[in-house]
């Protein structure tokens, strides 16, 4: 039996929490801006990709760059069709890749996939139980308590971000002699990765794009160095201000919209689908 409905009425945080309660095993397909296919094993997740960020490891370790270009494309054409779990074993073994990267890139393209679905607003879900999802990937278990919380709490920092950048083709420039205070500034290897592209040529997009990394980790990044002062925004024509010129921010235009609903109506729901996903 099938778990199915609308992103509308439940959001990714509340079937999450379904899965998680009812520890159920099976497949979650999710389809909105593109389609979404997460994996869970005993209430854990185990795998995920979308349309524009496949599983297969080779294109996993190429985005997290532990893999060259060049090298992702040979193995994608010469180890096609082999599963993961092999494929793996033969980098390690080649010395080519260690297994603390492997285990490390797959579980952070599996938290990026879930994460980006937090603000998916529209689409359709359809829960599939099933014994054996995910065969063929490296399946890395991953509690789920913690990835509802950090998800929710991306997801409001995702609308403020929205708010404050809410051009993707804002290009910015370093202010004059930013490379003492950066020296100090404790980064990681994406946040250095981001710095690399800063330039009036390259707008947010742009840059995430190059570095195959979200709109969301971008924005994130951009804004602290504008909140540090090391960087400014270029104006040009057309373009959006940074500023949010004292509009309401989405989550809070989505407040104002919707239909008041009790408590007791809220929790009716949640625990009849709850109910319906034990039985699956």
């Amino acid at each position: 039996m099938a778990l199915k409905g609308n992103l509308k009425d439940f959001t990714t945080a509340q079937l999450l929490n379904l899965v998680n309660i009812a520890r159920k095993t099976g497949v979650l397909i999710v389809e909105g801006k593109e389609k979404a296919i997460v994996s869970f094993l005993d209430g854990k997740l185990i795998y995920a990709e979308t349309d524009g960020l496949r599983g297969d490891l080779g294109q996993v370790l190429y985005r997290a760059g532990k893999l060259s270009k060049k090298q992702a494309v040979l193995i994608d054409e010469k180890l096609k069709g082999q599963s993961d779990r092999h494929l793996g074993h033969r980098l390690i073994k080649s010395k080519l890749i260690s297994q603390t990267d492997i285990l490390e890139s797959v579980r952070q393209h599996m938290l990026n996939v879930v994460y980006g679905l937090f603000s998916w607003g529209e689409g359709t879900f359809n829960f599939q139980a099933e014994p054996e999802p995910a065969a063929t990937r490296i399946r890395i278990p991953i509690d789920l308590d913690l990835i509802i919380v950090e998800g929710s709490r991306r997801l409001e920092e995702s609308e403020r971000l929205n708010d404050e950048l809410p051009d993707l083709n804002i290009r910015f420039q370093f202010v004059p002699k930013p490379e003492n205070r950066l020296g100090k500034m404790n980064l990681t290897q994406d946040e250095w990765r981001i710095i690399n592209y800063i330039s009036p040529k390259n707008s947010i997009q742009q840059i995430a794009q190059a570095n195959q990394l979200s709109d969301f980790e971008v924005r994130r990044t951009i804004y602290g160095l504008m909140e540090a002062g090391l960087i400014e925004p270029i104006r040009v024509p057309g373009s959006a201000r940074p500023e949010n010129n004292g509009r309401l921010s989405r989550s809070e235009q989505a407040r104002n919209n919707r239909p008041a609903e009790s408590i007791e109506d809220k929790r009716g729901v949640v625990n009849r689908l709850i109910d319906r996903i034990r039985s699956l």
